[in-house]
């Protein structure tokens, strides 16, 4: 059997990468539904924080790999992207808990919601870094346009602040349950249900019609939710690096733990108050050094320094937010 097409050039890279890739996060998404929760349960923060660890591992040890075999460069990007990804996640944890408290989702039933989102997730970013590449590799000019929308970003974050979503009054929430059935109560862990016509009223007919659940609201949010992130995210790592795997690959590794890292964060996100005006200036730095690079006639910034300044940055708004926030002490 002939294998060259393996090696067919596919977006800057050998087809066998993507393919490894993509087998590897396949693997892992069964082994968590088929193995971990073939049964819906509460998951626990002590759980949360171990799967967490694994999938923080994971993604770290692939980061090592493409450090061995793509370079020194390469590896500091994808860590670098990682890092930045895994804190503008903490922003989505907490809509997700707003989404699960508006729609009273039973934590039973948290899980299986957020692990179809991921698959939704693992399309999306696709889709939106496929298109990114393609315009970059197109118009270089694009790449400015990113790294201006960044500043833009991080200037309104750390100086206005954000407003928390008002889901009731969400437009695509009034749409949906005008166009669609929905029921009004939760029915187990199913998104779709069938009901008999003598109990909705909709008809005399005795046929049972199809209606939604507030869980598939719940998760149709969700997606919609990780839509807006990415227009951060997406151009801060592009203003990192424009390799497709890398882009890709960090973002995908890094949102594969936030599901599991959600239970423990959800918990105690009040914690990190003081994370978001240091994810504003990490957006700051990402666009500023594409500029700055032009005025020092280099190609790029280093990808050392972009990964120790990124680091330090995030590393200092946590280590503030735990000091500030920790449970005031008794007087001796």
């Amino acid at each position: 059997m002939d294998f060259a097409f393996l090696f067919v050039d596919w977006l800057g890279k050998p087809l066998w990468m993507w393919l490894g890739f993509m087998s590897l996060v396949i693997a892992l998404l069964a082994f968590d539904l088929g193995v971990l929760h073939k049964e819906n349960r509460e998951i626990e923060v002590g759980e949360s924080l171990k799967l967490s660890a694994l999938y923080i591992t994971l993604g770290l040890a692939f980061g090592g790999w493409v450090w061995w075999y793509l370079g020194p460069d390469a590896g500091m990007n994808y860590v670098t992207g990682f890092v930045v990804e895994k804190t503008l996640a903490l922003d989505n944890v907490f809509v997700i808990a707003l989404i699960f408290s508006f729609f009273a989702v039973p934590r039973l039933y948290q899980h299986r919601v957020l692990f179809w989102g991921i698959l939704g997730v693992i399309v999306l970013r696709a889709l939106m870094i496929g298109l990114g590449a393609a315009l970059v590799n197109e118009f270089s000019w694009v790449l400015y346009l990113f790294a201006g929308f960044l500043v833009i970003t991080g200037i309104k974050m750390l100086f206005v602040g954000d407003k928390e979503p008002d889901l009731a009054s969400n437009p695509l929430l009034g749409f949906l349950r005008r166009r669609l059935n929905v029921t009004d109560e939760h029915h187990g862990d199913k998104f779709f249900v069938r009901l008999p016509d003598s109990k909705t009223g909709h008809s005399k007919t005795g046929k049972s019609v199809l209606f939604v659940t507030p869980l598939f609201l719940a998760l149709v949010l969700i997606e919609i939710a990780d839509l807006v992130f990415a227009v951060d995210s997406v151009p801060a790592i592009f203003a990192i690096t424009t390799d497709p795997f890398i882009v890709y690959t960090s973002n995908i590794f890094a949102i594969l733990g936030l599901r599991a890292l959600y239970f423990a964060l959800a918990a105690m996100i009040h914690r990190f108050h003081y994370l978001k005006p240091a994810l504003a200036v990490v957006l700051i730095f990402i666009g500023s050094k594409v500029f700055a690079a032009d005025l020092l006639g280099i190609d790029k910034v280093p990808p050392a320094i972009s990964l120790g300044v990124t680091f330090a940055i995030i590393a200092s708004g946590v280590v503030f937010s735990l000091v500030k926030t920790r449970k005031p002490q008794a007087a001796e």
